[in-house]
């Protein structure tokens, strides 16, 4: 019956963002509005009853095997078989995740490229021959498609007059632009150095001075949103913040709705709202509601899409939204290569409105440096040709297109240097360089590229359902499972995990920020937690809760919960004016479209082992000893 029932789930509800766009005055009939509000309830009432009912685990050598929790766990969710094409691209594109055993939970966005995909890139550039042993993990993740080089430019006029930039750029661009579902006729975009830079550029380019008020909605400290809070202050900014409900971390909808709406005597722009549709560290979803109430009450709304899994970006109906700023970020390589770019959209009406302002916050995209430092004499004359075309290719896709000009001084060049090779061999030189890549990039019929961007095809193909659905499914179980791990010898069944913002719910994100209690009651330090974690090969996140509201009811509890923040000297330094930060330090983890059961249940059998009062002390032991050490090294 269990089964039956969740498997209507879905139909009736298939689109948990989507229900958020009805009107707040619009009564729906009766009938879906009591569907759609069973069919919520029916979930969260199965995932609680369904695995391994009215038992608690307070041993980790008690813990049911692998086999039989992922029985349990497809019996609750029939519907998660029908994602097994997830399992086989991650298997025939990210098979170095299984082959080092590695859970990633720790990546909050998606790349552009899969790991087969950069492992034949360079193979294509460094073939392996009967001299030369196959590249490791590692070797290969420092080949990526493209490097970044800072411009020192002013974002306005990047916007008006950096155009669509080298064949190379353009093609990233046209890819994420179609990822996202934004027009290029209403946006503009720039590429960043990353997360952080984006924010900054907005902060330092924002008419703060006619439109004086910054308002974000952040459960938790991001270096990101310090950054352009840190530099919008110092030009002005009135800095308004968001508070969070005690103890389930909702939006203090009064407090906000306060801040939002604007007095009627009041016409001109308040300023700038941020906002992002889900935390990255609690996993809670907020509605576009706010964004549409901001909007009607003449603030510009810059919408924050790195928390955002894969496709939800199809969900919420962006077209209905319509954000003055964007930004995203996006990395090479899942699970090998983390590092990355971010991309700032921007409306093109409120363009000329932005202050002129320089930063190093802006990049091109550039042919990769590794391959040319692997340009030695150590391998053969085949081997070091095939890496000069490559590396040439590349610089010509970086080069190429802007203009016509250009390449005719090229040409010119050459002859001067004693090239007499044709120009039609020249042509044809240069299709047979771009072939030496094979499927990653094409030469079309206008001389445009085009790279495959293989991990967003990949996402495309699986669509906003079946990512959904298996994300759901996945944090689900292990918000079930957590919450069965208790202490042995008490009582009152103290729990080992402590979950902050929302548990098991239909429409969470895949985030999720805990913390663990020893027998004692007393915390597990974040950080220790991800070391223990790293030593097994799970990559986790660490964080800090903040802007948090307890009612006075829970003035006691907050006495023991919150904080301050610990900061190093240099962060120290810059804070020496400003009050303390409060909030609370936690571990995060976040799930990706490639998770599966067995990355969760690794975590599970993980975290049970704290439930151990002798594991604790031993390891706290080591930690402290081994960081008093450190310092007086």
């Amino acid at each position: 019956m269990e089964a039956e029932k969740l498997s209507g789930i879905h139909g009736c509800c298939p689109n948990p963002l989507l229900i958020l766009l009805e009107p707040q005055n619009h009564q729906p009939p009766p009938k879906p509005k009591s569907t759609t509000a069973a069919c919520r309830h029916t979930f969260a009432a199965t995932t609680t009853s369904s695995f391994f009912p009215n038992i608690h685990f307070t041993n980790h050598e008690s813990l049911p095997s692998y086999q039989e929790s992922f029985a349990q766990f497809l019996k609750a969710y029939p519907k998660y078989s029908e994602s097994r094409q997830v399992d086989k691209i991650r298997n025939q594109e990210y098979y170095h995740l299984s082959v080092s055993n590695h859970v990633c939970l720790d990546y909050i966005g998606i790349g552009l490229f899969s790991y087969s995909q950069v492992q034949s890139q360079v193979s294509a550039v460094v073939p392996v021959t009967s001299s030369s042993s196959s590249l490791s993990s590692h070797e290969c993740s420092e080949y990526p498609f493209f490097d970044i080089s800072c411009k020192s430019v002013d974002l306005k006029s990047e916007l008006l007059h950096g155009g669509d930039g080298s064949q190379l750029e353009s093609c990233i661009k046209k890819k994420i632009m179609n990822f996202l579902n934004m027009s290029t006729n209403e946006y503009s975009m720039v590429f960043t150095a990353n997360r952080s830079s984006a924010f900054k550029l907005i902060a330092e380019s924002y008419p703060f001075k006619t439109s004086r008020k910054l308002l974000t909605v952040y459960d938790h400290e991001s270096e990101a949103l310090e950054t352009m809070v840190n530099t919008s202050e110092k030009r002005g900014a009135n800095i308004m913040s968001a508070e969070f409900k005690w103890p389930r971390l909702r939006i203090n909808s009064a407090k906000l709705r306060k801040l939002i709406i604007r007095k009627k005597k009041q016409k001109k722009s308040r300023g700038l709202f941020v906002f992002p549709l889900q935390s990255r560290a609690t996993g809670a979803s907020y509605s576009y509601q706010w964004m549409s109430l901001a909007q009607e009450n003449g603030w510009h709304v810059l919408l924050d899409a790195c928390a955002l899994g894969p496709k939800d970006m199809d969900s919420f109906g962006l077209s209905l939204i319509h954000p003055d700023f964007l930004i995203c970020s996006f990395y090479k390589v899942f699970g090998e290569n983390p590092t990355g770019f971010g991309c700032l959209l921007v409306k093109k009406s409120v363009v000329s409105m932005l202050e002129a302002s320089v930063s190093t916050g802006i990049v091109s995209l550039v042919p990769p440096t590794q391959l040319l430092n692997s340009l030695d004499s150590s391998g053969s004359g085949t081997e070091l040709e095939q890496k000069t075309n490559f590396v040439t290719k590349l610089d010509e896709l970086h080069i190429s297109g802007s203009n016509s000009a250009h390449n005719t001084a090229k040409s010119t060049h050459n002859n001067k240097s004693g090239k007499d090779a044709p120009k039609d061999k020249s042509n044809e030189e240069l299709d047979q360089s771009i072939s030496t890549l094979g499927d990653n990039t094409k030469l079309e019929e206008k001389g445009s590229i085009e790279i495959q961007c293989r991990c967003l095809d990949h996402v495309d193909s699986l669509g906003l359902m079946q990512i959904g659905n298996r994300r759901r499914y996945l944090v689900n179980w292990l918000i079930s499972a957590l919450l069965k791990l208790k202490h042995p010898n008490r009582l009152d069944h103290f729990p080992l995990v402590k979950i902050y913002g929302p548990k098991i719910k239909f429409d969470r994100g895949t985030a999720m920020a805990f913390n663990l209690f020893d027998w004692k009651g007393e915390r597990v330090e974040p950080i220790l937690i991800q070391k223990l974690a790293d030593r097994n090969n799970i990559s986790l996140s660490h964080g800090f809760l903040s802007h948090l509201w307890f009612p006075d009811k829970y003035e006691e509890e907050k006495q023991r919960t919150i904080e301050g923040k610990k900061c190093d000297e240099k962060d120290a330094e810059n804070k020496k004016s400003k009050k303390t930060d409060f909030g609370i330090s936690v571990v995060t983890i976040a799930l990706s479209f490639l998770a599966n059961f067995e990355d969760v249940y690794q975590l599970w059998t993980f975290i049970a082992q704290f439930l151990d009062a002798d594991f604790v002390e031993k390891e706290r032991w080591r930690y402290s000893s081994l960081y008093q050490k450190t310092i007086e090294v």
